[in-house]
């Protein structure tokens, strides 16, 4: 007997821990705020056959209320981050939180349990969506890593809300007149790609459209001045669509453009005025300044046009930059002005030379008191007695009246007579005396109306 009262006593406890397995079994673990709490795995089997009734009969090629209302679509945006804006390519990037929540009769459900449901990517392709398009849009890519970045969440009414993450390259045209002191706004537009006004409306909804702490943004050449929104119907051949359009005001710093090409150019404008002060005589010098100076200023061109397209119109940098070339090609040419009237057009003069036979000083030939040629030079040659004579035989072209009815005198003898009336007289020598007040002060009064105009005006 206490053999057979063990055999029986082992069976009832292998029964009972059986028995307390599957009592377990009827229930899962899952965290509720840092709580494990025990659910019945029947809220799943709920849940399952819930959506597989909702899709039994579900066609996701049609819209909601088709054929008796249009489908209104609410929209919301959170901006992540913006930038950067390339003004070669006419693009900038923006990622963004792109949200859109409609109605969906069909969807409606009636539950105890739960007054919405919370769905992942994989429901996405399961029902309708709207055939949202951006229309400026180059390139957009969704984010899939770890998962599709794709939230679904459907409410016990049939409200569905639908958002997933994209990282945009959209086109904006960039006005490069005031450049590099321009002010954009660079536009995010958005619409249906195949329903008109009769089948869909977007709206923005209340503080539909946010963004994030600037701080991590791109916008190395810019500065964020704020966002607006609007909604516009464009007529096509196709219908009236409804287009949304965000604009993201942007104004670019003049940090990088004012030490890579506005101080270059003004340093090589003042250094050019140098020339003015060394000695007219000093051609190797004051020419080897001003070539350099010229060259400098092409190259500063050229690299402040790397930073922008090939547009056909004049930007504020090419007009500063090509109002200081002109200021050191002016002052090469100052100089070449002067040398070419200083040194070019002398008087031609004839030269005579006389010798006399030995005599000594005292019967040097008497000159004339009222003879009023320069006196003879004498030159002892060999022990003999030489003198020359430079006759005043100089022939003044300035005196024929060629050089006389210019503006620019290079002797005494042309600064009066009758061909001066009405004339203004400027002494070609003194030309670098000019230019050291012209040039300074005309690239001062230059700079002041050039920065007052495209800042303040």
């Amino acid at each position: 007997m206490s053999a057979k009262l063990l055999v029986g006593f082992f069976l009832l406890s292998v029964f009972q821990a059986c028995s307390r397995k599957v009592d377990e079994d009827d229930f899962e673990d899952f965290t509720t705020n840092q709580k494990w709490v025990m659910s019945p795995k029947t809220h799943d089997t709920d849940v399952t056959l819930l959506l597989n009734k909702l899709l039994r009969e579900y066609d996701k090629k049609l819209r909601p209320d088709i054929g008796m209302k249009p489908t209104v679509i609410d929209v919301d945006i959170y901006v992540n981050s913006i930038g950067p804006v390339s003004s070669i390519n006419m693009e900038y990037q923006i990622d963004i939180f792109f949200a859109q929540t409609w109605t969906d009769s069909r969807l409606r459900f009636n539950s105890t349990m739960k007054r919405s449901l919370t769905l992942n990517s994989n429901m996405v392709g399961l029902i309708w969506i709207p055939d949202t398009i951006f229309r400026n849009s180059k390139t957009a890519e969704a984010h899939w890593i770890t998962t599709p970045n794709q939230l679904l969440r459907i409410w016990n009414d049939g409200k569905i809300l639908y958002t997933l993450r994209l990282t945009i390259n959209a086109e904006c045209q960039l006005q490069l007149h005031n450049f590099p002191m321009d002010k954009h706004s660079c536009p995010l537009i958005f619409s249906s790609y195949g329903y008109p006004q009769e089948e869909m409306i977007y709206r923005w909804r209340k503080n539909s459209v946010e963004a994030a702490d600037q701080k991590s943004w791109r916008l190395y050449q810019f500065d964020f001045m704020g966002l607006r929104n609007t909604s516009d119907i464009v007529q096509t051949s196709a219908g009236d669509y409804i287009v949304m359009t965000i604009y993201f005001d942007l104004s670019r710093r003049m940090g990088y453009f004012t030490i890579q090409t506005y101080i270059p150019c003004i340093l090589t404008v003042v250094l050019s005025w140098v020339s003015f002060w060394i000695k007219k005589d000093a051609t190797p010098a004051r020419t080897a300044l001003g070539i350099t100076t010229v060259l400098t200023m092409t190259t500063l061109s050229t690299i402040a046009r790397n930073s922008l397209p090939r547009v056909s119109y004049v930007t504020a940098m090419d007009l500063f930059v090509t109002v200081c070339f002109l200021f050191v090609f002016a002052a090469l040419m100052e100089y070449a002005t002067l040398n070419y009237y200083s040194s070019c057009r002398k008087p031609h003069c004839t030269k005579k030379k006389k010798s006399l036979p030995d005599v000594s000083f005292g019967h040097m030939m008497n000159y004339s008191v009222l003879e009023m040629r320069p006196p003879p030079t004498v030159i002892a040659l060999n022990n003999a007695m030489y003198w020359q004579e430079f006759e005043d035989n100089c022939i003044y072209e300035c005196l024929d009246g060629k050089d006389c009815q210019s503006f620019f005198c290079c002797y005494e003898e042309c600064k009066s007579g009758s061909w001066r009336k009405g004339r203004i007289h400027i002494d070609i020598l003194e030309l670098d005396s000019y230019s050291r007040v012209f040039f300074p002060t005309s690239f001062l009064l230059f700079n002041l109306v050039y920065w007052v105009g495209y800042l303040y005006l």
